[in-house]
């Protein structure tokens, strides 16, 4: 099935005390190009999550941003600098004694909690696979959801190349037809003119039969239409494939301008111009949307 590069997905989990969000965004572009944005204490899994877009998404410029927002009060340690309270403690205790008495010895845990680095409120140590392993389940949900916008604008893209591509089949058809009768208008009007110069004398069938046959040589196509015709039925198997081809049809329409410009460099006809014309104009808007296909 045929996929445009152009998608958006998002999703929304929570894992291990952790709100994870994921958005994933992507462009057209000739090459793989993923950046990552997300939280600098979580950067540790931005090669894990461009290693999972890279499994899914084989061309476009691709965007993903991710958000986490820690939940879990397990994440977080308070830790009490035993040291440190008890030489609080003893220096009120000393403070009291100074005062002859006079200070009365009266302080609580709460007391104690409030003063300078008594405690310490710091980040458990996260095990990273653990953290990196719930980022990209989040980030397998959203790809679902960017591939199936892509699949949709796939299918519409599809759509658009087929009635294209069908046109183009019909031009050449035309085209087919009325080489043909070039060149038997050319032969009429050769013999026409030799009449008209010679007059009353009989003109040489054979000459006209020997230039009519160097014109026919000269502006005939059918190795262009048959080129065309296989062309055609390339795209459409193309069209029908499960695998990224998005380089392969972007190629092969080179090919189609390349026999159309051939094609209108041969004929002088007006109607096979106007013809080439038209077919042209459908191979640049194929063109155009195969630039969107992945």
């Amino acid at each position: 099935m045929v996929k445009s590069m152009t998608g958006y997905g998002r999703a929304r989990e929570t894992r291990n005390g952790r709100d994870i969000t994921v958005e994933v965004r992507s462009v057209n572009n000739r090459y793989l190009d993923c950046a990552v944005k997300m939280p600098r204490a979580y950067i540790f899994a931005e090669d894990a999550v461009k290693s999972l877009v890279q499994k899914h998404v084989s061309r476009g410029k691709v965007d993903v941003f991710v958000s986490i927002d820690s939940l879990g009060a397990e994440e977080t340690v308070v830790a009490v600098n035993d040291a440190l309270a008890k030489s609080y403690i003893d220096a009120l205790r000393h403070l009291s004694q100074l005062g002859g008495g006079m200070v009365k010895e009266d302080y609580y845990v709460t007391d104690l909690a409030r003063l300078p680095d008594v405690l310490t409120v710091t980040k458990a140590d996260e095990d990273l696979t653990v953290v990196s392993a719930d980022i990209c389940a989040v980030l397998e949900e959203a790809l679902r959801a960017h591939a199936a916008m892509r699949e949709t604008e796939g299918k519409k893209l599809t759509e658009d190349i087929r009635r294209r591509v069908d046109t183009i089949a019909a031009l050449t058809r035309l085209v087919e037809e009325r080489s043909p009768q070039t060149v038997a208008e050319y032969r009429q009007k050769l013999l026409d003119r030799m009449r008209e110069v010679l007059q009353s004398t009989a003109a040489d069938e054979g000459r006209i039969l020997t230039e009519a046959a160097i014109f026919a040589d000269k502006v005939a196509v059918d190795e262009e239409t048959v080129r065309l015709h296989s062309h055609l039925s390339q795209l459409r198997e193309m069209l029908e494939s499960s695998v990224p081809i998005g380089r392969k049809m972007d190629f092969l329409i080179q090919e189609f301008n390349r026999e159309a410009n051939t094609v209108g460099s041969k004929c002088s006809d007006i109607q096979i111009a106007r013809d080439v014309v038209d077919m042209k104009a459908e191979i640049e808007k194929i063109r155009e949307q195969v630039q969107n296909i992945e």
